[in-house]
């Protein structure tokens, strides 16, 4: 069964393919994405990769977690699963509807 992985603190500079060969060495590989900036297209420096068995994503948290690449020590462990998260705009401060303040009490 496959095991998708985390993998962050990715240099900027690594892409898909990048990541596709370094995790072949673990095992099989499956589906490999680069988290990108939608408004840049900029790597935001973490991607998933899929491994297609237990074992192999097993052998790739023991071989890459921890290993540096381009300077950068990698974080490679199980993917959690995505959080829902409310759709729309809005403020994200929360709180309720704020008024004008300050000035003087009109109230006589």
């Amino acid at each position: 069964m496959a095991k998708k992985l985390y993998v962050g603190n990715l240099p900027y500079s690594v892409n898909e393919n990048d990541l596709r060969t370094l995790f072949a060495d673990a095992g099989e590989v499956g589906e490999v994405t680069v988290i990108t900036d939608r408004d840049t297209g900029r790597s935001k420096g973490f991607g998933f990769v899929e491994m297609a068995t237990e074992e192999g994503a097993q052998e790739a948290i023991k071989r890459f977690n921890g290993y540096t690449l381009e300077s950068r020590p990698l974080t490679v462990n199980e993917a959690r699963p995505r959080e829902e998260r409310p759709r729309g705009g809005g403020d994200r401060r929360g709180g309720g509807e704020r008024r004008g303040g300050g000035g003087r009490d009109w109230r006589y």
